[in-house]
C-alpha cells in the first residue's frame, strides 16, 4: 500500500500534507550540523538524504552520549566517596 493511500484513510485532524512534510524535513535539516552549514551551497536535498543524516546524527549522539558516561563512572571510581556522591547528587537532581 503507498503512503499516500495510507495517509489518506487518517482522519483530516491528523493528516499531515505535503508542504508539512516539507516544512519539517527543512527544520530537521537545521538542526542536523553537517547538514546546515552544507545547505548555503546546496539548493536542494531529498528528504531521504535528510533523514539518512538525521539518523546518522542520532547513533553518534549515542555513541558521544556512552563514552562520556563509562568517562564518568571511570572518574567516579577513581575519586573519593564524597566526592564521587556530590557528583552523583547533583546529576541525578537534573
Amino acid at each position: 500500500m503507498s503512503s499516500r493511500r495510507s495517509r489518506s484513510r487518517q482522519s483530516p485532524s491528523s493528516a499531515i500534507n505535503d508542504d508539512q512534510i516539507i516544512e519539517l524535513v527543512s527544520k530537521l535539516q537545521q538542526l542536523l550540523p553537517e547538514m546546515h552549514t552544507r545547505r548555503r551551497s546546496d539548493k536542494v536535498v531529498s528528504a531521504s538524504k535528510v533523514l539518512q543524516e538525521t539518523c546518522n546524527y542520532i547513533r553518534s549522539l549515542h555513541r558521544e552520549v556512552d563514552d562520556l558516561s563509562e568517562r564518568l563512572s571511570e572518574l567516579l571510581a577513581l575519586s573519593d566517596h564524597a566526592q564521587a556522591d556530590v557528583v552523583r547528587s547533583l546529576l541525578l537532581h537534573q
